[in-house]
């Protein structure tokens, strides 16, 4: 009885096409609908971004016994990779610090899959498994009102009076029906290409140790990891990965390869407690093995190939796209005009980097690109042709003509010269 809600039956729905996974919540969610919407055709759709391991007639058998009267399944991997993932890459957006934005970066291409498939399928409502505590609801739905404003969108964690994980899973055991997971490995995980993220448990206390062993899928511990380095190596065009160790690759057998051989390493776990769209604070622990690897490869190129103001304003450009991405304005003017930005800073990231791998360690081993900056005759300490010592003097005393002036006026107010350690005088 406390499963169901009376507002749903005051909407007439005839089809809902669901983001579906075959985990436990939208498992969940397949019989709830069948329960609360008397009569609904439910189309459970699966956007396989690199998650759908079971292969589609296991899962389409999973969502059948649930209630689901059809399964989509649109294999988005190289998409994902290539619209979504590479420019994220190119723009160095991390959130926080430490998110790579595994999740964050996967929902406006779900949503936006989500919308034509509704479309296709002149359905009613468009409904999502997304918790009313979590960024999920936000970035699914803002991808939803960019393209079908007008649709309607269902989610029951804002609707039902489940609880939990553990209320989840009695309701599929009261109604007879398959429990998709074990209660001690019923983590909220979300997988694609890109990464493998794990909350809920024991996570939820930030004073307790994640065990790794038990929790890790994508990689091992580092004190795991072989006691040999292993270098690989990487190429680029204009800021895009297109070879690894001298083979090309599609995007997304790229980042597949990049996963196993970070993760057998050790590569990209990042335990963080991160700030929530919606005001409040989480725990996670991600595993990013392969995109760890891209990241710090694309930096240490583009310290070869970018000049100084550019690199210093692509920062804070990095820092604002890892923000809309991870807020889910994705599908922004904004969003945009800032990724244009950087696809022009991309056009001399051109280049190859080779990189150590050690126990959870990525160690720059040389870097080389056709567009470097770096002269070594002028930036040698064996002086060239290309750079005279005496110009020097005058770029100091020009950068520092402010300091001079400064010390002027004060000597002229009977002021004495401020010392390192006067805040005031130095303010």
């Amino acid at each position: 009885m406390w499963y169901t809600c009376g507002k749903p039956h005051m909407v007439f729905v005839l089809k809902i096409v669901l983001a579906y996974s075959g985990g436990l919540d939208t498992s969940v969610i397949i019989p709830w609908l069948k329960e609360n919407y008397k009569g609904c055709e439910i189309i459970a759709c699966c956007v396989d971004l690199g998650q759908c391991s079971d292969g589609v007639s296991e899962m389409e058998d999973r969502a059948r016994k649930m209630g689901a009267d059809k399964l989509i399944v649109l294999d988005v991997r190289e998409e994902f990779v290539s619209d979504y993932v590479y420019p994220m890459v190119k723009a160095n957006a991390v959130y926080e610090d430490k998110y790579l934005l595994g999740t964050a970066i996967a929902r406006p291409l779900i949503a936006k899959k989500l919308v034509d498939v509704a479309i296709s399928e002149k359905a009613d409502a468009i409904c999502h498994g997304a918790t009313g505590k979590g960024n999920d609801q936000i970035r699914f739905e803002l991808t939803m009102k960019a393209f079908v404003p007008n649709m309607k969108i269902i989610a029951p964690w804002r609707i039902w009076d489940i609880q939990s994980r553990d209320d989840l899973m009695d309701f599929l055991k009261e109604r007879g029906l398959p429990v998709p997971m074990k209660k001690e490995q019923s983590y909220s995980r979300d997988e694609n290409l890109w990464h493998l993220s794990h909350e809920g448990l024991e996570l939820e206390n930030p004073s307790t140790e994640p065990n790794y062993r038990h929790l890790l899928q994508l990689s091992v511990p580092p004190e795991d990891a072989p006691d040999t380095p292993e270098y690989i190596e990487l190429e680029f065009d204009k800021g895009i990965p297109t070879k690894l160790n001298g083979q090309v690759l599609s995007p997304a057998a790229l980042i597949n390869s990049l996963n196993e051989v970070g993760g057998k390493n050790g590569i990209g776990i990042a335990d963080l407690v991160e700030n929530r769209v919606v005001g409040m604070k989480s725990r996670g622990v991600y595993e990013t093995p392969g995109g760890s690897i891209l990241y710090e490869a694309h930096k240490a190129l583009e310290k070869l190939c970018l000049d100084r103001g550019t690199t210093a304003f692509k920062e804070i450009v990095g820092v604002k796209l890892a923000e809309l991405i991870y807020n889910g304005e994705w599908f922004t003017p904004l969003r945009g005009a800032l990724s244009a930005f950087v696809d022009k800073t991309q056009e001399t990231v051109t280049g190859k980097v080779k990189l150590k791998l050690y126990k959870g360690n990525i160690i720059s081993a040389g870097y080389t690109s056709p567009y470097t900056l770096y002269n070594e005759e002028i930036a040698g300490f064996a002086t060239g042709e290309l750079y005279n010592h005496k110009d020097a003097e005058g770029f100091i005393n020009l950068l520092g003509l402010p300091l001079t002036v400064r010390a002027l006026m004060q000597s002229e107010q009977g002021n004495n010269t401020p010392k390192a350690d006067d805040k005031e005088g130095m303010g």
